[in-house]
């Protein structure tokens, strides 16, 4: 039987409920995980669009984020929204307080093209975080971000990876879903080689949330005890039926299915 798996994750409220810490409550449930949060922000938002953003106090961040693993514990944590650079430098001071594996999200821009990340902390996401990441899933535009590197077809994505291995990034997860085609090919790496997530693109505007949703996923099969391969491959299948089984909500970018697992295949 799969452990229950405890999952804190510091990450940014979303009110339409199909990303951040929301979704990511969802997917750990779904997972049969724990999951325990620290917000970062409270962002007003549906399936158009952010049109706002209230920044949770940095030590309102860190008294959440300690209740936690002061007594519930956590055995693996996962970050997705930071906003700012205080916020980056406080994550890597809680990280460092842990021996909890850490599965980066390094959030950027919400699927409406809102930015949720300051410029000025994309340098701190990159010098702070990236080595004290057990998993990092960075998208195209990340990648790009974080390495200085154009990403543009899945070498590119490969030569990214390798440069955050570099700086220090335990392993990556080098998404795929911006890179053209009519295959989406995700690559997850380490110092010891590369596994290749490969499906057929679903074409889709309900693909809200879906970084957060992979993440989350990833996060609770560590916490539950799964080798990294088998978590990121049982991570990957969830967000691929829950975007196939998206319910339609919203007339934009809508969310998924993230309960399909309690009513199982069909």
């Amino acid at each position: 039987m799969t452990a229950l798996g405890r999952v804190l994750i510091i990450a940014g409220s979303d009110s339409g409920g199909g990303a951040g810490v929301q979704a990511d409550i969802k997917t750990v449930t779904a997972l049969g995980g724990y999951a325990a949060t620290a917000i970062t922000a409270v962002t007003v938002q549906n399936t158009l669009g952010v049109t706002g953003v209230h920044t949770i106090p940095r030590n309102v961040i860190a008294a959440q984020a300690h209740a936690v693993l002061s007594d519930i514990g956590a055995d693996a944590i996962k970050t997705g929204m930071l906003g700012d650079v205080a916020t980056v430098e406080l994550v890597a001071e809680i990280l460092d307080e842990t021996v909890a594996p850490a599965v980066i999200d390094p959030v950027m821009v919400a699927k409406g093209g809102a930015s949720l990340l300051a410029e000025a902390a994309v340098a701190a996401v990159r010098d702070r975080l990236v080595r004290r990441a057990a998993l990092l899933t960075p998208n195209a535009p990340e990648a790009e971000a974080l390495t200085g590197l154009s990403v543009a077809t899945s070498d590119d994505l490969r030569r990214a990876g390798e440069a955050l291995l570099t700086a220090g990034a335990k392993a990556v997860l080098m998404k795929g879903g911006h890179v053209p085609g009519d295959r989406v090919v995700d690559i997850l790496m380490t110092p010891d080689g590369e596994t290749v997530f490969e499906g057929e693109r679903i074409d889709s505007r309900h693909t809200h949330g879906t970084g957060c949703t992979l993440a989350s996923a990833c996060a609770v099969g560590l916490a539950q005890g799964l080798p990294l391969t088998a978590a990121v491959a049982r991570a990957w299948d969830y967000v691929h039926e829950a975007m196939l089984r998206a319910p339609g909500f919203g007339a934009g970018h809508g969310p998924l299915d993230h309960g399909w697992p309690l009513r199982g295949r069909t």
